[in-house]
């Protein structure tokens, strides 16, 4: 029996629409959950009040600790790599505060749909909701700790002018990042329980070859093989604008290249394997 190939189905003489296209469905998805973000909103807040249940300073604690060790390591570390404390002060406390976000980005993007499994098994949801409360949560914890930033306009001096408005689109392409891993690390990681601590020790490994702590131009001609790595190009964006030092002159390339190409592909296998998160977890 030969069908002809159309876009419509016949049935019982009535012409039927084709149904929507894998890619349509995730749009729709993520679409959706945008919509939503009355939704995940509220639940990453309350995520933050239930993590900090019962503590006085609540993520606060996360800030003070950003600050003793920015303390500490300003003592020793400006004399290692003969840099003026005041200039290296700064410069540690931004790359710790980001890559912070970065790294919970991507240590919690693993759980994305894990740590949801009764939700997502119970409530008809979008899944892009937890994606955005992934993010949405981890830039709260964000705002918390860049509350140390005015300590050093007024300790430190840190300039202020109108290049410090860069850190706009810095974090927007920082939360565009951060959609994208957590749904294809969330993804990843439902379908291979492996995975989140294969990530947890790579993410460790990685932090020692980012300029974080340490400046790029100590690696002398090595420094422009560094500024490839994208976490780098993530913090020096954000960096660069408010400790008033130069941005590297590739970092918003690779940024953006980062960007694109990881939503591409992370929308493409979210398209594929949608509809089989709910079996995975």
């Amino acid at each position: 029996m030969a069908f002809a190939a159309s876009s419509e189905f016949e049935h019982e003489g009535v012409a039927l629409p084709a149904p929507p296209s894998r890619v349509a469905l995730a749009w729709r998805d993520l679409i959706l959950g945008w919509e939503r973000r009355w939704m995940w909103s509220a639940l990453a807040l309350q995520d933050i009040k239930l993590r900090y249940r019962g503590s006085m300073l609540g993520p606060f604690w996360l800030t003070i600790s950003t600050l003793v060790m920015v303390t500490a390591m300003g003592v020793i570390y400006p004399y290692l790599f003969h840099m003026d404390a005041r200039v290296y002060i700064p410069y540690l406390a931004i790359g710790l505060i980001v890559w912070g976000l970065l790294s919970n980005l991507v240590a919690e993007g693993c759980e994305t749909f894990i740590r949801e499994e009764s939700v997502i098994q119970q409530v008809p949801v979008p899944f892009s909701v937890h994606a955005f409360r992934c993010v949405c949560r981890n830039f709260l914890v964000l705002g918390h700790n860049l509350a140390i930033v005015p300590l050093g306009l007024l300790i430190l001096g840190m300039p202020v002018g109108w290049d410090t408005l860069q850190i706009i689109p810095g974090f927007l392409l920082l939360a565009v990042n951060g959609m994208w891993i957590s749904i294809l690390l969330g993804m990843v990681s439902a379908r291979f329980r492996d995975v989140p601590p294969i990530v947890a020790s790579f993410m460790q490994v990685l932090f020692f070859l980012t300029p974080v702590m340490w400046p790029v131009d100590a690696m002398g001609e090595w420094q422009s093989l560094v500024a490839l790595n994208p976490f780098f190009a993530a913090i020096d964006v954000i960096r660069g604008p408010l400790t008033g030092m130069p941005v590297n002159e590739n970092s918003w390339l690779i940024l953006l290249a980062t960007s694109a190409v990881g939503s591409i592909a992370g929308f493409l296998l979210f398209a594929r394997f949608r509809t089989r998160i709910a079996y995975w977890i």
